[in-house]
């Protein structure tokens, strides 16, 4: 395990000091790249590395791949757009990462399939705080005034799903010619 982790350092830093001797060697590089407006493709590309790092052996690293990954996405759409204000809502996002890099570690270790149940718990959380605060902060449409009716569905989804589960958790009634093992 530890010389995997070493491999996979290694890689990134030969990748990383290969970006920047050809930043060096090739002045015009840089200007073609239009680093100021794409610097959050060399946080994406990261988060790749730390993808494939997952896949060849060490599958916990999909959990910092996909976070990583996700972030840099998003700072490249706001930096693309300069829609910063989204950060009101979008990083919401961010707990949806860590059940994506959950997932994708109990697919790739067999001994993290209890995993792949809190990735997709995280993946709905985050999901449901997205549409609500950016119901609420950005507007969504007509969704925007009435984002509270998405708190109330979920509040009578919560309770029927709760009621549902107390009646097939209930316990069948004992027979009344059954002894218990107190009457003994």
């Amino acid at each position: 395990m530890r010389n995997r982790s070493s491999i996979i350092g290694g890689l990134i830093l030969i990748a990383v000091g290969v970006i920047f001797l050809l930043l060096q060697l090739f002045p015009n590089l840089a200007a073609w790249l239009d680093l100021s407006q794409h610097w959050p493709l060399l946080l994406i590309g990261l988060g790749v590395v730390f993808l494939l790092g997952a896949v060849t052996g060490l599958p916990p690293l999909a959990i910092p791949g996909t976070i990583i990954t996700g972030i840099g996405t998003i700072l490249y759409y706001q930096n693309l757009s300069g829609n910063w204000d989204s950060w009101a809502y979008i990083w919401a996002l961010i707990p949806g990462f860590v059940g994506l890099g959950l997932i994708i570690m109990a697919r790739l270790d067999p001994n993290a399939r209890d995993a792949a149940k809190a990735g997709v718990i995280l993946l709905l959380i985050s999901a449901i705080l997205f549409v609500i605060f950016g119901a609420a902060f950005s507007g969504f449409g007509l969704i925007g005034q009435f984002w509270p009716v998405i708190l109330i569905f979920f509040g009578l989804w919560l309770l029927v799903k709760n009621r549902r589960a107390g009646k097939s958790n209930r316990l069948p009634k004992a027979d009344a010619n059954q002894t218990d093992v107190w009457d003994k």
